[in-house]
């Protein structure tokens, strides 16, 4: 049977253990809201630039613009982006199976750009071909970094070292869920069809200094918002995930506590009885002895 003092010492344990988790709950809603403020913020402003977008190409010779310009596709490049630790649930894992599930279909030569610090240990050991890695991206990322990653894709994608980018993310859809997503970011190709552009279709537009030049400069903007709206998202996710996962872990502890505490009484209370035992018989002797 297990001792008193080792029941202790495991409460003990399981104590210090919960106060962990639940700081880091606490750490973690802290960053959901702010993340999450930030994507909602941005949203708006990704989806009027999106609009600008479509609207400027349906009236522009669009075919001048390495950007849209569709190519022979020889070479894929997937821009993975995960968390920047563990203790998160199934969210890195899942993403990261998601992934390997799309490159095994893929018939291409390809190469993988990863956003986050999570697994590079776990990355390099399954051999993929990891062409850059961006380890420094806070937990509440700013725009400056996730221009840094744009920047980083638009020169690959103009040297023609690949011919499409994709994103590859965990989808925020609330608190709870996160789902596995991918989204082509270049060539450029904007879905018009979920697309409500409010300005009538017979609009006419005066380019200043001209309509290339305009086009050139949404596009950069389109894809800049792009790649810092999917960060925001991916971060918000990894956060919800991590104070989903606190959450488990702050119950889990409180459950073994309880069943913890009740074996303690049970070993106290048996330990009462034996010594209860011992005294009674010890007087019982001790009067059999005497009476002899």
């Amino acid at each position: 049977m297990e001792t008193l003092r080792a029941i202790r010492n495991r409460i003990k344990s399981v104590s210090s253990t919960k106060k962990i988790t639940k700081a880091m709950k606490m750490v973690s809603a802290s960053k959901l809201r702010r993340t999450q403020n930030a994507m909602t913020a941005v949203k708006p402003y990704a989806d009027k630039s999106k609009e600008i977008l479509t609207s400027v190409i349906s009236d522009s010779d669009s075919s001048k613009n390495p950007f849209l310009i569709p190519r022979e596709v020889k070479r894929k490049s997937f821009v993975l982006f995960v968390g920047n630790r563990g203790l998160c649930g199934s969210y890195n894992s899942n993403i990261l199976r998601f992934l390997t599930d799309l490159i095994s279909q893929e018939s291409l030569p390809y190469d993988l750009i990863i956003v986050g610090s999570w697994g590079k240990d776990l990355l390099k050991s399954l051999n993929l071909p990891i062409l850059k890695t961006f380890d420094s991206i806070s937990d509440a990322p700013s725009s400056e970094s996730a221009r840094e990653v744009s920047e980083y894709v638009k020169r690959l994608y103009l040297s023609g070292k690949t011919d499409e980018i994709i994103l590859v993310y965990q989808h925020f859809r609330n608190v709870i869920v996160q789902s596995p997503f991918r989204l082509q970011l270049l060539p450029v190709s904007p879905d018009t069809e979920n697309l409500e552009v409010k300005e009538p279709a017979n609009r006419e537009f005066i380019f200043e200094p001209d309509r290339d030049t305009i086009l050139s400069n949404i596009l950069q903007l389109y894809i800049d918002v792009t790649v810092y709206s999917v960060l925001l998202e991916a971060k918000t996710g990894e956060h919800a995930a991590r104070m989903s996962a606190m959450t488990a872990a702050i119950d889990n502890t409180e459950e073994l506590l309880a069943e913890l505490t009740l074996r303690m009484n049970r070993v106290r209370q048996a330990n009462i009885t034996t010594e209860i035992n011992e005294i009674v018989g010890g007087a019982s002797a001790l009067s059999l002895k005497n009476g002899l």
